[in-house]
């Protein structure tokens, strides 16, 4: 067993809302200089940065996780992680079979692109990913279970686009495997306004949208190695922070 430093929702220049900084290669530079092991690619609705950081990643020793901040049909942001490029296919189709297209206006949104190692442009996506899916978060959060993902809701003590905000409460019934909590309170804070939270698993992890904010929230895994199976067992085994 080990301590692994991981930050499971950073956003790349995919995401209308992420800076034009965040390239993958930038991503898994600044991930190795602050120390992190583990990444997770988590763009809005869509996966397609992940197979190139993935790449980039295992060239440095840093496991990356392929993933995706996916909103749901009640507009709850949840990060939804899988554990190989056969998943991630899966996650991706599900995505644009359940999206809703609406025009993506850069001039207002910003920019949607997909890069390669050496920053050129190969691809911008049309439509806004900052939209929400036709599906509800228990019919997301029982695809991604069903290819063997992880499905964690985001920021979860946030005020808008959390599971808090949008529900109200946390269903005593959804099944998820974590929470994700922000900078902006506790576990111990978190309870308090939720005490009927039943499954108290919870993760911090940084919501980069910039590179510098990559790393500045994380969390230390216990875990039997450096691999997408350790990294679930050791999120299923949590208790609290």
């Amino acid at each position: 067993m080990g301590l692994y430093r991981a930050d499971l929702h950073i956003h790349s220049v995919l995401s209308p809302c992420g800076d034009l900084e965040m390239s993958p290669v930038n991503i898994v530079s600044k991930a190795k200089a602050v120390g992190l092991d583990i990444v997770a690619i988590t763009d809005h609705n869509s996966t397609l940065h992940c197979p190139l950081v993935v790449e980039l990643a295992q060239k440095v020793g840093i496991l990356a996780v392929c993933g995706a901040e996916i909103t749901t049909k009640e507009e709850v942001h949840c990060v939804c992680l899988v554990e190989n490029e056969e998943a991630r296919i899966q996650l991706q189709q599900f995505i644009e079979e359940n999206m809703q297209r609406v025009p993506n206006n850069p001039d207002i949104f910003g920019y949607q692109v997909v890069v390669n190692e050496q920053e050129e442009i190969l691809h911008e996506v049309d439509y806004l990913l900052l939209g929400a899916l036709s599906k509800g978060i228990n019919e997301v959060e029982a695809f991604v279970h069903s290819i063997g993902g992880l499905f964690i809701p985001a920021h979860a003590d946030r005020p808008k686009y959390s599971i808090t905000s949008q529900l109200g409460f946390v269903p005593p019934d959804l099944n998820y495997d974590a929470l994700e909590l922000s900078r902006h309170t506790t576990v111990e804070k978190f309870l308090s306004v939720n005490p009927f939270v039943t499954r108290k698993r919870f993760i911090r992890s940084s919501d980069a949208h910039m590179i510098d904010q990559i790393g500045a929230i994380y969390t230390d895994f216990d875990m039997t190695g450096l691999s997408f199976s350790a990294l679930k067992a050791a999120i299923l085994n949590l208790d609290s922070l």
